[in-house]
């Protein structure tokens, strides 16, 4: 017997009251569904980027902890409110925060770049494969992931070690007198990033190019297309969304990297993560460190948000037209 029979047959429900509390609580549960994703990042984005900010327009003061209140009461009933832009102006008068982030832009687009150069013809050889091979591949992928970063970043470098095993393994087959000097170095610091980034990279392509329809590129072959132009008219711009998706999981955590660039990179490679783990470990200045992070923050949004809103536009313009 079913609900929607039920106040006929009983009398006992009006008509229609069964209906209507079904609708209420799917609507109900829908939006606690869409709820949860926004009060997550709510509390675990939102809620320490103000507190960073607050900070940021605070005052180093010899204190726990070491800035001063932005808001003080004075005799119980006066609110007094602070606020300093000085941390902000004193990052652009200090070249050592340019440098820094200039350079951490440096390295994060080139690993991203070779992030991208060694993923995508994975991530396309993996569409390619069988259902078998495709599931090990995947597996392989996803494998490293089960084992601590910090100890693949240790495993590096014992492997780039100026008596690892790279070094060792060269040496003995005669191709080199001496030891290579990789460790505490910007290649060593590429070779970390690229590692651990590079599932990152194929994932999001291997899901999209996984939506390509291969028959494509078959009719392209019948029309006289070939292999290179194929791919440069059909294959990339039909996966440009999974290498925009690749490369921003893969660009983004990179520029604020610090356990890479302190281990492989030692004291010779200087990353933004690694002076705000400074400013901050060292109780040297919050406020300056906090600026920094919201400096940082803005200059890494502020581009993507702009070009998503042009791209927006632009959708809107072929769409109307």
């Amino acid at each position: 017997m079913s609900m929607e029979t039920l106040p006929k047959q009983s009398g006992l429900i009006p008509d229609g009251i069964v209906s209507r509390i079904l609708r209420q609580l799917q609507s109900g549960w829908r939006s606690i569904v869409i709820a949860v994703p926004f009060v997550w990042l709510f509390l675990f984005f939102l809620a320490p980027f103000f507190i960073v900010a607050k900070i940021s327009l605070a005052e180093l003061a010899i204190s726990s902890p070491p800035f001063s209140k932005m808001i003080e009461w004075t005799d119980g009933t006066i609110m007094t409110i602070r606020v300093v832009f000085d941390n902000f102006a004193y990052i652009f008068d200090d070249p050592l925060y340019a440098r820094t982030y200039i350079n951490s832009l440096k390295i994060s687009i080139i690993s991203t770049f070779f992030c991208l150069l060694i993923g995508y013809p994975m991530a396309y050889g993996i569409v390619r494969s069988g259902p078998v091979a495709k599931r090990l591949l995947l597996f392989s992928i996803i494998l490293p992931f089960w084992t601590s970063f910090l100890l693949r970043v240790y495993a590096w470098m014992g492997l780039l070690a100026d008596q690892g095993t790279i070094n060792g393994f060269l040496i003995s087959m005669g191709i080199i007198d001496e030891p290579i000097r990789m460790l505490y170095t910007e290649f060593a610091v590429y070779i970390g990033i690229v590692y651990t980034y590079l599932p990152f990279m194929i994932l999001p392509l291997y899901a999209n190019m996984e939506k390509l329809d291969a028959t494509l590129n078959e009719a392209a072959a019948d029309l006289g297309s070939g292999p290179i132009n194929t791919f440069f008219k059909i294959t990339l711009p039909l996966t440009m969304p999974g290498i925009i998706a690749g490369s921003l999981l893969v660009f983004i955590p990179a520029t604020g990297e610090y356990v890479i660039p302190d281990l492989l990179g030692g004291g010779n490679v200087q990353m933004i993560g690694r002076l705000l783990y400074n400013e901050f470990a060292r109780n040297i200045d919050w406020p300056v460190a906090c600026a920094v992070a919201i400096v940082l923050l803005m200059l890494l949004v502020l581009p993507m948000a702009i070009y998503q809103h042009y791209q927006g536009k632009a959708s809107e313009g072929v769409t109307g037209e």
